[in-house]
């Protein structure tokens, strides 16, 4: 295992004097500039081929019968309404994350997102995969193509990460230094290979894998935060948390509230834009609610997702 040692920080601070966080979407660009920060790392993001992104709306559209409460999508445009809505929130580089829900589809997945960054000079070329014997050709191959982001989703997929079909493909991700964004946490919804024993298993194989652990691996929240203690290339993700929709900041644990403070150099912003049931200022507000102080939220808003994605180089 790498060690991760948390740069020295004054518990004591006082952090009465933060700046007002955002009220409205519309109130995040002058709150990025009186932080003193040039925009939005927002490593989880989706934009999808129109067919998979009708389904998976149908699906939240349903939410109250999986889920027992309703998920109305809040930014549900079209493509380049909603590419201009992230830009005008001030996000510098857009991830277009995706990802199979069967075997066979995460090659054209990746055709697609080669294409669409391919169309739009600001969006990430994102890829995906699944635990299949395909996986160990197109990941290199969309590593060769200039993939910067991957997406894995393992509730949705229905695999175990530590499949040692995919040992190739985590090789390679590995060798590239890529980030994955995986989530793999127990909620909003549990499956059968859900929570951090299998990605532990994995991280074991290949300790340098730059795993970022999606909605900070809710609600295994804990175990996920270890990965990111003992793994240099483990991130926590903040697609959702402490947003008021699953957990509010008033309910985090005070013991967990100290973890983040240490993990201040590792908990990169994630949004899950468009699909979220609130405005992306709820994300934004949420997280400055924990109190963690004006430099944690440069650290999370910006610095470690621009320094995982290549953009402070």
């Amino acid at each position: 295992m790498d060690d991760f040692t948390p740069h020295d920080r004054n518990d004591a601070v006082d952090h009465s004097d933060a700046i007002e966080p955002p009220c409205a979407d519309a109130d995040i660009p002058a709150y990025l500039e009186a932080l003193g920060i040039p925009g939005l790392a927002d490593i989880h993001i989706h934009f999808l081929p129109q067919n998979v992104l009708d389904k998976v709306w149908a699906y939240f559209d349903a939410a109250e019968s999986s889920y027992g409460y309703p998920w109305p999508i809040h930014y549900r445009y079209d493509t380049e309404t909603r590419l201009q809505i992230v830009r005008d929130l001030g996000v510098r580089a857009i991830p277009a994350l995706t990802y199979p829900h069967k075997p066979g589809m995460a090659a054209w997945l990746n055709d697609w997102n080669r294409d669409f960054a391919a169309a739009h000079d600001d969006v990430i070329h994102c890829a995906t995969l699944y635990a299949e014997p395909e996986s160990a050709d197109y990941v290199p191959e969309a590593l060769a193509a200039g993939a910067r982001l991957f997406k894995v989703h393992i509730q949705v997929g229905g695999f175990s990460p530590d499949d040692r079909v995919l040992d190739r493909a985590w090789a390679a991700l590995a060798e590239a230094q890529v980030p994955v964004v995986i989530h793999a946490g127990s909620e909003p919804l549990p499956g059968t290979y859900t929570g951090p024993r299998a990605v532990a298993n994995v991280l074991e194989r290949y300790p340098s894998l730059q795993f970022v652990i999606a909605h900070m691996g809710m609600p295994e929240y804990d175990a996920f935060a270890t990965l990111a203690e003992d793994y240099s290339g483990v991130h926590l993700d903040t697609t959702m948390y402490a947003s008021g929709f699953f957990s509010s900041p008033a309910e985090v644990d005070p013991s967990y509230r100290e973890r983040l403070a240490d993990l201040q150099d590792k908990i990169i912003l994630g949004s899950d834009f468009p699909n979220i049931p609130y405005p992306y200022a709820d994300q934004v507000s949420g997280l400055a609610g924990l109190g963690l102080g004006d430099d944690w939220m440069r650290s999370v808003l910006w610095h470690n997702g621009a320094r995982i994605l290549g953009l402070e180089e």
